[in-house]
């Protein structure tokens, strides 16, 4: 069985940073891109950031050069810098990654069970 799980939500205020992390765990023989999304109250959940496993990256225009994403494939974990943070970055960030298993050939989508991050002061 393979999980995400995220890490490193909280309560800050506009301006402040936070470090969100996630790490995959199980039977895991490959992880290919790995990105977070983010959902707030009455929105569609969207695109925050992805990352290939060769390092291409793109981001929402509404968080570019503010946040940063990075994987450790040695760890199997992708991180967020969030930097500059405003009160429109308040949501629930999810951590989704493809992942050939151990046991399966082809690469599966998963999501992680979400991580709050509120902007407030």
């Amino acid at each position: 069985q393979v999980q995400l799980v995220e890490s490193g939500g909280g309560l800050v205020q506009p301006g402040g940073s936070l470090r969100l992390s996630c790490a995959a765990s199980g039977s895991i023989f490959s992880i290919y891109a790995m990105a977070w999304y983010r959902q707030a109250p009455g929105k569609q959940r969207e695109l925050v950031a992805i990352m290939t496993r060769g390092g291409s990256i793109n981001y929402a225009d509404s968080v570019k050069g503010r946040f940063t994403i990075s994987r450790d494939n040695a760890k199997n974990t992708v991180y967020l810098q969030m930097n500059s943070l405003k009160r429109e970055d308040t949501a629930v960030y999810y951590c989704n990654a493809d992942i050939q298993s151990a046991w399966n050939k082809e690469a599966v989508n998963y999501w992680g069970q979400g991580t709050q991050v509120t902007v407030s002061s």
